[in-house]
């Protein structure tokens, strides 16, 4: 096969993905191979088997990937209908006709978008000289991390501008109780404030500061709220990401909820671009990667938060 510069391989072509690692090496001369996976900024997409690779290695990073419901649209902006009814099946005698709910404004739209996440990461020239062999995993698992710690702060503090709307912004889950500081009594509160259909896939969401907080809070008779033998409270599983904040006055300290009515929606995969010149003086190469998505709760009562007062 011709290897010209006028001949270029997809992304699930195993020629592709060898002039994709020659390239993040270094390499020059690999670019016009890479044109298929090319991006207007210059970027290249991940290679198809590594690119799978890091979607696995992302969910285990970024939380939303695991616990909300991710789409991919690589169509441009479109728009998310989250229905609003109360749609119930009935007993109905035979020959009788069947009641149907007849709202007609009953869906809310969310507009999604395509907000930047970049990072620019930089490895010594040395360290891909001398372990060539096990640079694409090493280089997958970095940008996994680098990419699911930006992930977990955009759904979670994101403030709807130029990044997702967080789980924690003004226009994200609802605050279901305020209180001075975390107390046995509130968190039972939070739990009740939210419906009971949201109640059955619910969670709890906290940082390490507040998980050891509740793991010490107990009522009156000395019972305890967390349950230490299977890391649950009141029956539901705890979820803990660094991105939530700790106590302090006004601040969203703890969620309760169903996360799966957190929406992400993915516009392009990760690309990445090589930037040899960048670092050559420091004997290193750099790397500029790409992904553009957006996230919003689109049921806002499906998770409540617990605010501290100001």
């Amino acid at each position: 096969m011709n290897t010209t510069n006028s001949t270029f391989y997809l992304p699930n072509q195993p020629e592709y993905a060898k002039n994709f690692w020659d390239y993040a090496c270094g390499q020059e001369g690999c670019e016009g191979l890479l044109e298929s996976g090319r991006r207007p900024s210059g970027s290249y997409v991940l290679p198809s088997a590594s690119d799978a690779k890091f979607t696995e290695a992302l969910k285990r990073e970024s939380l939303f990937r695991t616990i909300g419901t991710y789409v991919y649209s690589h169509s441009g902006a479109s728009r998310i209908l989250a229905k609003h009814s109360d749609d119930t099946a009935a007993w109905v005698p035979d020959g009788e006709a069947i009641p149907a709910y007849d709202g007609i404004t009953d869906f809310t739209e969310f507009a999604m978008f395509d907000h930047k996440l970049a990072a620019i990461l930089k490895l010594d020239a040395s360290f891909l000289h001398d372990n060539r062999n096990i640079f694409s995993d090493y280089f997958i698992g970095r940008l996994a991390r680098c990419f699911g710690k930006g992930e977990n702060d955009g759904f979670i503090n994101g403030t709807g501008v130029d990044m997702p709307t967080g789980l924690l912004s003004a226009n994200g889950a609802n605050v279901g109780v305020t209180a001075s500081a975390l107390s046995f009594d509130d968190v039972i509160r939070l739990y009740f404030s939210v419906d009971k259909q949201y109640r059955e896939k619910g969670a709890w969401l906290m940082n390490d500061e507040t998980a050891l907080a509740l793991r010490l809070l107990k009522d009156e008779d000395g019972n305890s709220l967390w349950n230490h033998a299977n890391d649950t409270i009141l029956g539901k599983p705890v979820y803990i990401n660094s991105a939530m904040p700790s106590v302090a006055p006004g601040a969203k300290v703890l969620a309760f909820g169903d996360y799966s009515f957190y929406w992400i929606v993915e516009r392009e995969p990760i690309s990445v671009r090589v930037l040899r010149e960048k670092f050559f003086d420091v004997g290193q190469i750099g790397y500029l990667a790409y992904e553009f998505l957006d996230g919003k709760l689109i049921q806002p009562e499906a998770v409540k938060v617990l605010k501290i007062t100001a």
